[in-house]
């Protein structure tokens, strides 16, 4: 497959930028950015493939005796950081990790994502294109430079300064982005105080899995400039609305849109139905790698407009699955469950998979939920066939590994060295002493 940059073109960028180290990023499991960076004297080395680092210690990757890998870079995530020092720039690649015998290595997750949209390709499909709205909370640092739990505005929806007084931050952080290439379609303040949403155009899956991370590094960094911590956690303080990443998807064939079709009922395609089936039916199983914290469930639960039940609708925001109501080509289902503590590569992974499984089995979706979820007794979601999403992520881990079609998206590897780290964060938390704990009980007992 054809670069878009070669790397006569990007040496003569690296030039006229001044740009004098190189970042080599990579995802790690637990979807946490890692990179190795080099001075410029390295950049032919790095550009062969020959990049060396230790997998052994990045978590998720390999065994000590078995830790060298190889950095591949890909030469169309090149991109020159803009807010760095006019003495000397720095760039980044997004790279791959290999083996050092030149095969991909299974746990890396971004060829994860790629060896699942090989099964996309042999049905037939040859894109999975997504869209992303990544929410954030923006908190004040204390006078060590340490975030605090003071935040930055008491805004609410689309407030505008002076109440919203992360405007400027959001601001500069659009104009970052938009140098380094990003389309932003909107940013605006968010349904809590202190947050806000970004969102920019959608992609190809792995390019917008790239940009998600990206995006992540690009806010954080322009937030630490204004004295301001960034955190994507989903849901950092009680009682306000959680941070999501909703997923939009669809899937094309030759630059068409087969979610869309003009004779359809709701102008959607048997393919759009097969697809939102695949999803409805896999929920529960792929909750723990869309929602991989212990902290994702204290957002899943009614009363915060973050989905809690497994239904879809066209019509209404409550349900798990929604469908715009967008037609042609963004003709689109928007997964609402995703937080953005989510590794993208993994969660594109396993949503794709699920999607593919009701397409391969002919599933046709449970009827659809068009009205407020949230208003219903238990009788009537029993009525409805609605479950619930998994309450903890002890309860998710438990529903993925009943799942051989979600374990398969991850491949054994990363099944394997994901169920244990999450096991083992679950046991750190339920085995910890917690100030609710002993605000309710050191005095009354």
């Amino acid at each position: 497959m054809s670069s878009k940059f070669s790397k006569e073109e990007i040496k003569k960028q690296i030039e006229k930028e001044n740009v004098r180290f190189i970042r080599l990023q990579f995802t790690d499991m637990l979807g946490t950015i890692k990179n190795v960076e080099i001075p410029l004297s390295q950049l032919d080395k790095a550009l062969d493939n020959k990049m060396m680092f230790d997998g052994s210690s990045i978590e998720g990757f390999v065994r000590i005796e078995e830790s060298d890998m190889y950095l591949y870079p890909d030469l169309d995530s090149f991109v020159v950081f803009p807010w760095t020092s006019e003495k000397g720039k720095v760039a980044r690649f997004i790279c791959d990790v290999y083996n050092p015998d030149g095969t991909p290595f299974k746990g890396c997750p971004r060829y994860n994502l790629k060896r699942n949209l090989k099964k996309m390709e042999e049905l037939g499909f040859t894109d999975f294109n997504i869209g992303t709205e990544p929410e954030f909370f923006l908190f004040k640092l204390d006078e060590k430079g340490e975030p605090s739990l003071e935040l930055n505005d008491r805004g609410g929806y689309f407030d505008l300064a002076p109440t919203d007084l992360g405007e400027n931050c959001r601001r500069d952080i659009v104009l970052e982005l938009e140098e380094m290439g990003f389309e932003i379609e909107a940013s605006h303040h968010e349904g809590a105080p202190g947050q806000h949403e970004i969102d920019f155009k959608y992609s190809d899956a792995v390019k917008h899995c790239d940009d998600i991370q990206t995006f992540k590094l690009v806010v954080k960094t322009i937030a630490r400039k204004h004295n301001l911590h960034a955190t994507f956690m989903p849901k950092p303080l009680f009682g306000v609305f959680g941070s999501g990443m909703h997923v939009n998807m669809s899937l094309f064939k030759d630059g068409k849109n087969v979610f869309f079709d003009e004779n359809g009922e709701r102008e959607l395609s048997d393919t759009a139905y097969k697809f939102t089936a695949g999803l409805v039916k896999h929920a529960t199983n792929y909750t723990a790698v869309t929602n991989p914290t212990v902290n994702s469930y204290k957002r899943l639960v009614p009363g915060y407009e973050a989905p809690s039940y497994v239904a879809w609708s066209a019509q209404n925001r409550s349900p798990l699955v929604r469908i715009p109501s967008s037609r042609g080509l963004s003709t689109r289902l928007e997964l609402r469950s995703v937080d953005p503590t989510a590794n993208p590569y993994l969660a594109m992974a396993v949503l794709l998979s699920a999607g593919l499984d009701g397409i391969k089995n002919d599933l046709t979706p449970p009827k659809s939920v068009d009205c407020n979820i949230y208003d219903m007794t238990q009788e009537e979601r029993d009525e409805h066939n609605v479950k619930s999403l998994p309450a903890t992520l002890m309860d998710a881990l438990n529903e993925l590994k009943k799942d051989e079609i979600i374990k398969e998206a991850l491949g054994e590897h990363l099944y394997t060295n994901f169920l244990e780290a999450k096991v083992i964060e679950w046991d750190m938390f339920r085995t910890t002493v917690h100030p609710w704990e002993r605000e309710q009980y050191m005095s009354m007992y």
